[in-house]
């Protein structure tokens, strides 16, 4: 039996797989699937504390283009469990590029050094948020692009053993 953080994990995954299937079949382009949720990747990555989802209401508001479900769908695979793990290797990483800061390990961090430790958990968090999103949108474009196909080919075979026109 799988160890609960990986079932939740799996359960995440699933979830994001259903939502972007359904984010194929809308009026969007390959592109704007793919950079919609690389997109998503990105804004979720960012240390908001919550606030991402207030991104996502005000872009899915102003921006015609953006697939609002592959939006979604990002969110739902860097969901709180994972974000932790987001958190603690943006803040290495930021202490690795900008040095350790005085008085603070990594396993004790004071309210006086919060400004400094804050700095590099965001710096780290930048990082690895384009780490993540740059590949998403190739991962994206490919599902999309394969799915698409492949219903096309469902529905041409359907339209021609049963004798229908297309649309």
């Amino acid at each position: 039996m799988l160890s609960e953080p990986r079932a939740r994990i799996r359960r995440a995954l699933g979830r994001a797989k259903e939502m972007l299937w359904e984010a194929f079949s809308e009026d969007h382009s390959t592109e704007e699937v793919a950079q919609s949720f690389s997109l998503g990747v990105f804004i979720t990555m960012l240390p908001t504390l919550g606030t991402g989802f207030i991104a996502f209401v005000g872009l899915a508001a102003f921006v015609d283009r953006l697939n609002k479900l592959a939006l979604v769908a990002s969110a739902v695979v860097f969901n709180p469990v994972v974000k932790w793990g987001v958190y603690a290797l943006s803040v290495s990483l930021g202490f690795l590029l900008l040095g350790p800061v005085e008085g603070v390990t990594m396993s004790e961090v004071s309210l006086t050094a919060a400004p400094e430790v804050a700095l590099r958990l965001v710096v780290g968090n930048v990082i690895l948020a384009i780490i993540a999103a740059v590949p998403s949108y190739f991962i994206a474009h490919r599902v999309v692009e394969r799915y698409r196909r492949n219903e096309k080919t469902l529905w041409e075979g359907l339209r021609a053993r049963f004798g229908l026109k297309a649309d």
